[in-house]
Order: structure tokens, then sequence, then C-alpha cells
């Protein structure tokens, strides 16, 4: 771009539009380690993951405290397996055109960016409209986070991640935005990447609970 000077008809160059020229710094575009927003959700992982594992440590103090036939307490039977299974499938899955779309962007692949990111949203909403319409009003039927500990630890633990992952479809939807934009490519799609990072992290530490809320009370 340059502007034309109104007396002088001597063209000036903007310093703050590149021209190419020889010699000239041209803009750069960090991604992965060497930027800044890596590290950032590198570090918002890092504490959310210590986060998560104080909240399953409370868990199991409470649950070796209460003795292993007194957990769940007594009149609340151990979770039911095949829902939480059936949303744990669909959870996982998520993670597969998450992680397409991560790589499809790095080939600069436009529609495999946005077909990946839309797979990964419905199938996490999925997994938490299952959760909030279908196994929350069938557990508070038997339970409330106001019965006991092992209550509130259920609900913490499963509301809990299910904020992360509602956080998620926020930024899905975000990123989707973006992407319809053109706003990523092969070079500068730190975007894309740092959302995979979150999603893998929300989908692994489901992984965690599944053993801790619905299949430790099994053994």
């Amino acid at each position: 771009m340059a502007i034309t000077h109104a007396t002088s008809d001597v063209p000036e160059v903007d310093p703050l539009v590149p021209t190419g020229a020889p010699g000239e710094l041209l803009p750069g575009y960090a991604s992965g380690p060497d930027s800044f927003g890596f590290w950032g959700m590198l570090g918002l992982i890092t504490t959310e993951a210590l986060l998560f594992s104080s909240l399953i440590a409370s868990y199991f103090y409470l649950r070796f405290r209460a003795g292993p036939h007194h957990w769940p307490p007594a009149g609340i039977a151990p979770p039911e397996l095949t829902l939480p299974l059936i949303m744990t499938a669909i959870l996982w899955s998520s993670s597969i055109p998450v992680h397409l779309a991560d790589h499809a962007i790095r080939r600069g692949s436009q529609r495999g960016l946005r077909l990946g990111l839309l797979g990964g949203f419905l199938l996490g909403a999925t997994f938490l409209g299952l959760q909030l319409i279908v196994e929350y009003p069938k557990t508070l039927d038997l339970f409330t986070p106001r019965t006991n500990a092992y209550g509130s630890l259920f609900f913490t633990l499963t509301g809990f991640h299910g904020f992360h992952v509602l956080v998620g479809l926020a930024i899905s939807v975000f990123v989707q935005i973006r992407a319809w934009q053109g706003a990523f490519d092969r070079h500068r799609h730190l975007m894309v990447r740092n959302f995979a990072m979150y999603w893998h992290f929300v989908d692994a530490v489901w992984a965690l609970i599944l053993c801790t809320v619905y299949l430790s009370p099994r053994l």
C-alpha cells in the first residue's frame, strides 16, 4: 500500500505495511513451543490438572475413611455403567475429528479443518446433552449434592468436568467462526492447536473421572 503525498506527488511508504523490499523485516508468526500462546495453554492445562487431582484425591480420602464396605454410603447403589460408558465412547470419539482438523490445517486444508471442528463439536455437545438431560435427572432421583459427602463429590467431579466441556464447546464455536473467516492456514493455526490441546485434555480427564466415580465403587 502506498500513500501519495498531496503536495509533491512523491509516494511515501507506510511503515506499517510490509513491501517485501530487500532487507526488510517481515512479520513472523510463531507456532508451537515458539509461541507464548502455546505455553499459556500448557500452563492453563497444568493448573486444571492440579485442580482435578485435588478433587480426585479428596474423593479417595473420604472413601478410605469410610471403609471399603461403606462406599457409596448406605442407601446409595454404585453408579450405573451403561450410560457413562456410552458417554465415554462419544466423548473420546470427539478427539478424533479435532485431531484430524488440527492436522488438516497444517496441510493447508480448510475443508478438513472445518469438518473436523464441526464433528468434534457435535460429539462433545452430545456428551454434554446426555449428561444434563439423561444422567443428572436420574441421579438426582437417588441422591443430591446435599445428601452426603459422596453425593457432593459425585456432582462436583462430574459437574466440574461438564463445565470444562461447555467451555471447550464455546471455544470450538469461536474457532469455527474464525475458520470460516479464513483466519487460519498452514503457517498460522496456533488457535486451532491450542483448542486441540484443551479438548484432548478434557477427554483425558474424563478417563480419570470414569475410573474414580463410576468404576472404583464396584471394586
